[in-house]
């Protein structure tokens, strides 16, 4: 199958669109040697999250499954020093030629001044050359995320980095 030499895009609600909300985040690796189906194996187990991804913890399931996601799945977990509730709203696993999604809107309960919504978006595409995509992005609303956005380093940017890094390292160690 002839690779595409274009590059998929994470698909955004209108209300999250980047540019729009008060904080945004963009992350991405392009690494040889594991598929998009080796990074989604990764991510889509919960249980694995804590062992490459330092700022998750305390990841649970509100209706007793898991720990792997699936479509609408509420789960909750603690990042960044958040008690975050999410849904997942996107749930495309890979399939050959065309790029995995999974997103989910997440939440921090609050008022005005201490309330959070954020979409978290990931895409794994395999590319030509037996290399993976691995993109993630999170776009967020709320007083919160203006103070993220503030701070130099963006706390988002480099947490993520180390999420997308963690993530390809444990695919390689699971791949043996």
């Amino acid at each position: 199958m002839t690779q595409p030499t274009t590059q998929s895009a994470i698909v955004w609600p209108a209300d999250y669109l980047p540019g729009t909300t008060d904080n945004f985040a963009s992350n991405e690796i392009i690494v040889a040697g594991l598929t998009a189906q080796d990074i989604w194996a990764q991510l889509n187990d919960t249980a694995l999250w804590p062992t490459y991804y330092s700022n998750a913890e305390d990841i649970r399931f509100h209706d007793g499954s898991g720990p792997l996601l699936s479509a609408n799945a509420r789960f909750r977990f603690t990042t960044f020093g958040y008690p975050v509730e999410a849904q997942v709203t996107e749930y495309v696993p890979p399939v050959d030629g065309k790029a995995a999604r999974i997103a989910w809107h997440g939440w921090v309960e609050g008022d005005a001044e201490s309330r959070l919504d954020v979409i978290h978006a990931w895409l794994f595409e395999d590319l030509a050359g037996g290399r993976v995509r691995i993109l993630t992005q999170e776009s967020q609303k709320g007083v919160p995320a203006q103070q993220l956005a503030a701070t130099t380093p963006n706390p988002m940017i480099n947490g993520h980095q180390e999420w997308i890094d963690g993530l390809a390292s444990a695919a390689r160690r699971a791949r043996g």
